[in-house]
């Protein structure tokens, strides 16, 4: 007889085991030959070579399916017992070509719009893609499921996060805390995407051991990424050697995203953004794909839509705008 540990680190015990320990159980019926315990993040498990090696590939096949779905549940786990791949309950996802990634608590990711499923297939087929367009459009949280989807599907072996530490308009002085709360701030969007697609526990271990890393733009200096998913947001707020740096910093087997808003430029008015170069001398470059989403695309609150519209129509009739602020100035 032979004893092995089987380590599921980085997944909630609870998704695995089941309340109660109730799929733990399943698992248990399912391979009568062979004794096993729970203990925390790793099961210890005593059989034949021959019993252990395939129960190890069948933890395997469970794992994979809560990293790839966020669930596993008794059927599933009946079905890889019995097979390799489990069938997927998809009848409430009309919609499944669109699918991006599964996130927490059976959310599911999907390209909303005509132009994020553009995104989607051309940065499939593009190592490196630029998604302009307004806020609320889907642009981040698009992009940060290709990047989490990428690393579920080990296409990667890491995703990068970055945005560049400008403030939008507003002095925030100076700020207490360590260099990571300081920073954290101008990050938040980020977390709270990968919040709704990873599992907190697994997060935290990917975070820990610098499998996901967020940063802001000024800590890629130097660096050559290599077999990553590199995503730079907010990109109008790079000047154009900021935006060169990051850009030559990819390396073999890795992909770019880079999104940004020309209308939320928060740099200096002296200071040309550096998205607006890149999408003129960038564009006829073989594997750099630009999509531009509207507010069509939009997918916040309704009125969202509306006040773009607004601001593009102030924009496109300067004569009309300066009037309007002379009337402010007069108030």
């Amino acid at each position: 007889m032979t004893e092995i540990t089987v380590s599921i680190e980085g997944i909630d015990p609870l998704d695995f085991f089941g309340v109660n320990n109730s799929r733990f159980n399943l698992i248990k019926r399912s391979f009568p030959t062979i004794r096993m315990v729970s203990r925390g993040s790793s099961i210890k498990a005593e059989g034949s070579d021959e019993d252990l090696q395939l129960f190890k590939e069948k933890i395997a096949q469970m794992i994979h399916q809560i990293e790839r779905y966020g669930k596993l549940n008794e059927e599933n786990i009946e079905q890889i017992v019995v097979n390799d791949s489990p069938k997927l309950d998809t009848s409430k996802d009309k919609n499944s070509n669109s699918v991006i990634v599964y996130g927490n608590n059976g959310l599911v990711v999907r390209a909303r719009t005509e132009n994020q499923k553009v995104m989607v297939k051309e940065s499939e087929t593009n190592d490196m893609l630029f998604a302009i367009g307004p806020a609320g459009t889907g642009k981040t949280y698009t992009a940060v499921a290709l990047a989490v989807r990428a690393l579920k599907e080990k296409s990667v072996k890491k995703i990068i996060l970055t945005r560049p530490a400008v403030e939008a308009g507003e002095n925030l002085g100076f700020l207490p805390g360590d260099l990571k709360e300081k920073i954290d701030p101008y990050l938040r969007p980020l977390y709270e995407a990968l919040d709704d697609m990873i599992p907190g526990d697994k997060l935290k271990y990917y975070m820990e051991n610098r499998v996901i890393e967020i940063a802001p733009l000024a800590f890629m200096r130097g660096r050559t990424l290599d077999h990553a998913f590199i995503l730079l947001d907010e990109a109008q707020n790079c000047t154009s050697p900021q935006l060169k740096m990051f850009l030559t910093r990819i390396g073999s087997s890795s992909k770019v995203i880079v999104t940004g808003d020309p209308t939320q430029i928060d740099l200096p008015r002296t200071q040309q953004s550096g998205l607006e170069v890149a999408t003129r001398i960038l564009k006829n470059i073989e594997g750099i794909s630009f999509v531009r989403l509207t507010e069509e695309d939009v997918v916040r609150h309704k009125l969202v839509k509306d006040i773009i519209k607004a601001y593009d129509r102030l924009n496109e009739h300067p004569k009309e705008a300066e009037k309007i602020f002379k009337n402010l100035e007069g108030l």
